[in-house]
C-alpha cells in the first residue's frame, strides 16, 4: 500500500465474515502464548471530530483488522484541560455505546476513564450495559486523572490530592456491583446497601470486563496488581519498560501474592520519513524499521495488547484524518500481521 495513495478517505477492504456476527472478546489475564493484539486510540475531541469521523475511524480500524478502538475521558474543559482537549469533547461511554452499533468485532474501551469523576454505581452500570450491548467487547481502562488537571478535578468536586484513594475505593465498589448478587459497600468516599447486581457480559474466565489500570507511579502499579487484569502504562522507551517497568510490576505482584497483570500499554504513534536519532526516543515513534524493532521487542517482552495513539498535541490533527488513516493502513500492511496477532 502506497503511503501517498489515500487522499480523500480511508481504505475500504472487503468486509470479512467476522463483521457479520458479534464476537466475545477474550480475557487478557488468561491468554497464553506470545500473541499481541493492537488497538487504535480514536480522537474524541477537537474541532475536526464529529459523528462522521468517529464512525469512519471505528469502521476503518475494524476493516483493517485491528483488535480494539479506545477513547479518552474528560468531563469539564477547564483552562488546564482545554488547551490540549478542547470542545467538542465526546463522552466515552456515550460514544462507545454508539460505536457498538457501528461495529461487530472490534473491542471497545476507555483509555482511560477518570474514576473519581463519576459515582461508582453509575460507572458500573454504564460499563456493564455497553459490555452486554456489544456482545462482551468492552475494556474498562481506568485512571485517576492527569496530574495537570487540578482545576477539572475541583470543578467536579473531587479532592485532588486524594483522587488515588477515591479511585481505589470506587474500583472495589464497581467489582462488588459486578460480581455480587446483592452488593453493599461501606467506604470513606462512597457507601451503599443492598444494590442489585449489575451484570456485564460474562463467560469462562471473564467475570466482568477486563480492567486495565493506567499510570506508571508506584500507586498506579499497586492499583493494577490489586484490581487490574492489565497494566496500561503510557508513553515510554522500550528500555524503561524492560529494565524498570516490568521488574517493578513483577516485584509488586510478588509482594502482594497476586498474579502479574497482563501488559497492555498505550504508545504515542507516528511514522517518520527518517530514523529518529534522539536516544530517549519513545517506543511507537520513528521510521518503519524503528517501529518494527519496537514492536518486535514489545512482543518479546510479553505485551499482550498495545494501543496506538496518533495524537501529538497538535489540534490540527483532529482535522487531518486521512494522514492518520494512512499511517494505520501502512502498519497493518508492513509491520503487523493482525490476523495472526503478531509482528511480521
Amino acid at each position: 500500500m502506497n503511503m501517498g495513495g489515500l487522499a480523500t478517505g480511508p481504505p475500504s477492504p472487503p468486509r470479512s465474515a467476522a463483521r457479520e456476527t458479534r464476537a466475545t472478546a477474550r480475557p487478557y489475564a488468561t491468554r497464553e502464548g506470545v500473541l499481541m493484539q493492537v488497538g487504535v486510540n480514536i480522537l474524541n475531541f477537537g474541532p475536526g471530530v464529529g459523528a462522521d469521523a468517529l464512525g469512519r475511524w471505528a469502521r476503518l480500524a475494524e476493516d483493517l483488522g485491528y483488535h480494539s478502538v479506545m477513547i479518552s475521558d474528560h468531563v469539564a474543559m477547564t483552562p488546564d484541560v482545554r488547551q490540549r482537549y478542547p470542545e467538542p469533547f465526546y463522552d466515552p461511554f456515550a460514544t462507545l455505546a454508539w460505536m457498538a452499533g457501528q461495529t461487530r468485532r472490534v473491542q471497545l474501551g476507555t483509555t482511560v476513564c477518570v474514576l473519581p469523576y463519576r459515582h461508582p454505581i453509575l460507572m458500573a452500570r454504564l460499563a456493564a450495559n455497553i459490555d452486554v450491548l456489544s456482545g462482551g467487547r468492552f475494556i474498562f481502562g481506568v485512571g485517576v486523572g492527569n496530574p495537570n488537571s487540578r482545576l477539572e478535578a475541583e470543578a467536579m468536586g473531587v479532592p485532588f490530592h486524594r483522587r488515588g484513594a477515591v479511585a481505589d475505593e470506587y474500583l472495589a465498589a464497581i467489582k462488588a456491583l459486578w460480581t455480587q448478587d446483592t452488593a453493599s459497600f461501606q467506604g470513606t468516599f462512597v457507601s451503599f446497601t443492598d444494590v442489585s447486581r449489575i451484570r456485564p457480559a460474562s463467560g469462562p474466565g471473564r467475570p466482568h470486563p477486563p480492567i486495565w489500570v493506567g499510570g506508571a507511579s508506584d500507586a498506579a502499579v499497586r492499583r493494577a496488581v490489586r484490581f487490574g487484569d492489565a497494566w496500561h502504562p503510557n508513553r515510554f522507551t522500550v528500555s524503561w519498560l524492560r529494565d524498570e517497568g516490568i521488574p517493578r510490576l513483577t516485584r509488586v505482584a510478588a509482594d502482594a501474592g497476586r498474579p502479574v497483570p497482563a501488559l497492555c500499554p498505550r504508545l504515542r504513534f507516528r511514522i517518520t520519513d527518517s530514523p529518529v536519532t534522539d536516544p530517549l526516543r519513545q517506543a511507537g515513534t520513528g521510521s518503519l524499521p524503528q517501529l518494527h524493532d519496537d514492536f518486535t521487542q514489545l512482543e518479546a517482552l510479553g505485551v499482550r495488547h498495545v494501543i496506538l495513539d496518533w495524537y501529538t498535541d497538535d489540534l490540527d490533527l483532529t482535522r487531518r484524518h486521512e494522514w492518520g488513516w494512512r499511517m494505520f493502513a501502512t502498519m497493518a500492511e508492513k509491520v503487523f500481521d493482525l490476523s495472526k496477532e503478531t509482528v511480521r
